[in-house]
């Protein structure tokens, strides 16, 4: 399927299903948002990364228009659907302010591996652990997929976007698999070396070697 879509390129990944707070300033972009709420259509977010637009992105809804000021920003909050991937960009068009984009829609499967699902999930978990914060994703653990832990696993705006390009779940776990077994490590010899910086100046009750 190929169709036009307006978008609104930003420094971001949106995964499908997730929910994404803006504050709309820019002029073309308050006329972008105020036709989707009126057609209740969509618009795509293309990820922009060192300061280019890149292929791929995600078609979102807006779900509500939560705050909107005097001089017309507003503060809206969207949802996350399909991966789309930019066939051309159409730069100008007439009477509107921002572009649009003609575009693909890859087929995405969703069906993963439980087993590797789990293991990520725990990893995921460790990792808040190490750093002090805590995820409540509102859903059960057998509910959740690599989308919904995917932002929350410290990967950078890059890894992010290699992840959105993968249309396979099983693809998509084994990333975050490897991520994993290169992250965890890494804040574990933290979390021993934060140990021992602290022990210093404690009174330590340590056994003698015997000298034979």
């Amino acid at each position: 399927m190929t169709n036009f879509i307006p978008i609104f390129p930003l420094s971001i990944v949106v995964f499908p299903d997730e929910q994404v707070n803006l504050h709309i300033f820019e002029p073309r972009y308050q006329q972008l948002i105020t036709e989707s709420v009126a057609l209740k259509k969509p618009f795509g977010i293309p990820v922009v990364m060192d300061n280019r637009l890149q292929d791929f992105g995600l078609l979102v809804y807006v779900e509500a228009v939560a705050k909107t000021y005097e001089n017309g920003e507003m503060d809206i909050i969207t949802r996350g659907t399909d991966l789309f991937k930019i066939l051309e960009v159409i730069k100008d068009i007439p009477e509107k302010l921002y572009s649009g984009a003609i575009v693909n829609y890859p087929e995405n499967n969703f069906q993963g591996n439980p087993r590797v699902m789990k293991q990520l999930i725990q990893q995921m978990r460790q990792l808040h652990s190490y750093l002090q914060v805590k995820k409540d994703f509102k859903k059960e653990d057998e509910a959740l997929n690599a989308y919904d832990i995917a932002h929350h696993s410290g990967l950078t705006l890059y890894e992010e976007y290699e992840l959105l390009q993968l249309t396979h779940e099983r693809q998509r776990q084994e990333y975050l698999k490897r991520h994993f077994e290169r992250t965890l490590p890494v804040f574990e010899k933290m979390n021993q070396l934060k140990a021992r910086i602290n022990m210093n100046g404690h009174f330590k009750n340590l056994n003698g070697f015997n000298i034979k």
